[in-house]
Formats: C-alpha cells, structure tokens, sequence
C-alpha cells in the first residue's frame, strides 16, 4: 500500500517526476527561485533535476514508502537508470503553494 502525501503541493512534486514532465515541474511545482540540496550539499536545481530526474538516461521515478510531517517529508524508493534504485529522504519547504525547497539524500535505515 502507497502511503498518501497530505500535502498538494508535495503529491504534483511527485506526479510531474514520475510522469517525466519537466515543464510541469518546473511552471506548476516549483517557485521561480527554489533550491535544493543533495546529501547536505547544495546543488544546481536545474542540473541536478535535469541529471537525476529527467533526462532520457536518468529516467527518475519515486515510490513513496512512508509520509510524515503534514505530507512535508518522505522516505522513498528512488530509482533512475544511472543509480538503480535506492532508499531516500525527501523534506519539502513550501511558500505560497509551491516548492521553494527540497533537501533529499540516503535514508538513514
């Protein structure tokens, strides 16, 4: 069973990844000036979607294993074509409703 994201914002974040739809993801997600960090480090949003997500190669797609904090943090089952599959955190900071932040890395097991 899928848990459900509470957050509507959150569940078009991982609608527009797994539907490899970049133009949703980028007009209707996130805000014009979003950031996001990668293991702690910070990252190009742009590059790193585009490297990660959605490029033909990486084919990015989440599988959502556990919800907490309002829809607002996830564990999930990453999986692209460059990396396999792996276990994530994904925290999500929402203003004016859409994305202006994401942190993801390892999940801790």
């Amino acid at each position: 069973m899928t848990p459900s994201i509470s957050d509507p914002v959150v569940e078009r974040f991982v609608a527009a990844v797994n539907a490899g739809d970049k133009d949703a993801f980028f007009a209707d997600v996130l805000t014009e000036d979003a950031t996001m960090s990668d293991d702690g480090s910070e990252r190009d949003l742009a590059d790193w979607t585009e490297k990660e997500i959605f490029s033909p190669q990486a084919n990015g797609r989440m599988k959502v294993v556990e919800a907490s904090d309002d829809g607002r943090s996830l564990v999930v089952d990453y999986t692209n074509d460059t990396w396999g599959t792996m276990r994530t955190r994904w925290i999500f900071t929402v203003t004016d409703g859409r994305v202006s932040r994401f942190e993801t890395g390892q999940a801790s097991s």
